[in-house]
């Protein structure tokens, strides 16, 4: 048996609709193939089976005699992240995943359309370390637009893989061992993780509810000489809240008098409800000592790309490269040239992509509200906390195990975000980036199963 693929000559342009054709064709093949080693050659079959076998017992051996598993000191005390055991619990039970914050719809029509063509058009190999130039001017024309800052793309924007990069870059480019950095708890996760891998010390500022208000005084007094920088997430994650004008006045103030970066988590820029985004770096005196972080995933529902950037003054600059140089050293590709494209989209984009994400967020809130949670206000970002207390479990972990064994339903306890974990065993956190029938599921699950 043979099955002759003619393929077009390697001097051929593919447009998207003849790689479509193709792939769908391929797929024909394979399963065709897989149907006669099957019936043709059964002992094919028997001779894999066996083989898988072999290796099934090999693994078996190998597991029993494993050694212990090793790591560096400075990361002994992260374990696998709190996203990848929820999302393994939700599969293996079955459940709704409202714990993780990637979208279960796909990314706009226009921005995918843009990576075929950058593909098919040959923009396949490295890309310029610090980023394709289309995309560097696109970020800087949308930051432009945003903030009213004129930055060079040459040398104030570099493009990252991933917000996660970005962030990793900054702080091993920029923080010394030894060097004090200001977190808000609750905070992403990887905050801590990267700046332990800088060996840096962290200092924790607790943002409490309901209205996870900044405690200016107790900042004032965690500010000391050898404070490095402060870094803030504005939308914040996982809380929702959004920095005010007035507690980003006050965090610059301090800023300034004491010598102090800023590394500004921005990614949730474009999902603000409530009060209008502030960009740290816009306010007066702040450019020169800031770094701006941001991304493409959730703005454009495309988080497994991983494009991100980091803009900054030339001075800063240079620390976040010279770190990127050796941790990613180039982004893909076509994916930059297609993300130039999406960050040119329309106003009407904008407008469109918050109002679908309101209309989500409350079908979310009113169903939470509904089974008996109490749920804090969320100004921006696509998360929800709530307090899980009412329904009388001990902590957030054994909250969010009931609620995937036993209702179907996966939301992210909070406790982890925090320095110190009994600050958060009370809240949860779910996330309605999700399309409207599969947060109404989840709704009439727990309105059925879960009781208080």
């Amino acid at each position: 048996m043979w099955i002759q693929c003619t393929w077009p000559s390697h001097k051929m342009r593919l447009d998207s609709s003849t790689l479509l054709t193709f792939s769908k064709n391929l797929r024909k093949d394979i399963n065709f193939i897989r149907t006669r080693t099957t019936t043709v050659c059964p002992s094919f079959s028997a001779t894999m089976s066996t083989v898988s076998t072999e290796q099934d017992v090999a693994s078996g051996q190998a597991e029993s005699t494993q050694k212990p598993l090793q790591v560096a000191k400075r990361l002994e005390k992260f374990k696998t992240t709190i996203f990848t055991q929820m999302s393994n619990l939700a599969i293996k039970h079955g459940a709704i995943n409202l714990g993780q914050g990637f979208p279960n719809f796909d990314g706009p029509e226009f921005v995918k359309e843009a990576a075929i063509k950058a593909v098919i058009d040959g923009k396949n190999q490295y890309a310029r370390g610090y980023g394709v130039p289309d995309l560097n001017n696109a970020i800087a024309e949308r930051f432009k637009k945003d903030t009213g800052l004129l930055v060079d793309p040459e040398k104030e924007i570099t493009v990252t893989s991933g917000c996660t990069e970005a962030i990793a870059a900054t702080m091993l480019g920029l923080i010394n061992p030894g060097d004090e950095v200001i977190l808000f708890a609750p905070f992403y996760d990887s905050y801590e993780a990267t700046l332990s891998m800088a060996g840096a010390k962290v200092r924790g500022i607790t943002l409490r509810p309901p209205e996870f208000a900044v405690p200016i005084d107790e900042l004032k007094s965690a500010i000391s000489k050898n404070t490095r920088a402060i870094l803030i997430n504005t939308p914040h994650n996982p809380t929702g809240k959004m920095f005010t004008r007035g507690e980003l006045d006050t965090i610059a103030s301090l800023c300034i008098e004491n010598d102090v970066l800023v590394f500004t988590d921005e990614v949730y820029d474009k999902l603000a409800f409530e009060m209008d985004h502030i960009s740290m770096a816009s306010l007066p005196g702040m450019y020169e000592r800031t770094v701006t972080l941001n991304s493409l995933g959730k703005t454009f529902s495309l988080t497994g790309w991983k494009i991100g950037w980091a803009i900054a003054p030339p001075h800063l600059t240079w620390g976040v490269r010279q770190a990127h140089a050796f941790l990613t050293f180039a982004t893909s590709t076509p994916m930059q040239w297609a993300a130039a494209t999406a960050l040119r989209a329309p106003d009407s984009y904008f407008v469109e992509l918050k109002r679908d994400y309101l209309a989500k967020k409350e079908i979310l809130v009113e169903g939470l509200k509904a089974v008996g949670f109490k749920v804090y206000p969320s100004s921006g970002t696509y998360f929800v906390v709530v307090d899980h207390t009412p329904f009388g479990l001990p902590n957030d972990v054994a909250f969010c195990e009931y609620l995937i064994k036993e209702v179907g339903v996966v939301a992210i306890p909070t406790s982890v975000f925090y320095l110190n974990p009994e600050d958060g065993k009370n809240l949860v956190r779910f996330t309605f980036c999700k399309d409207e029938g599969t947060l109404r599921a989840a709704v009439d699950r727990m309105k059925e199963k879960l009781k208080n």
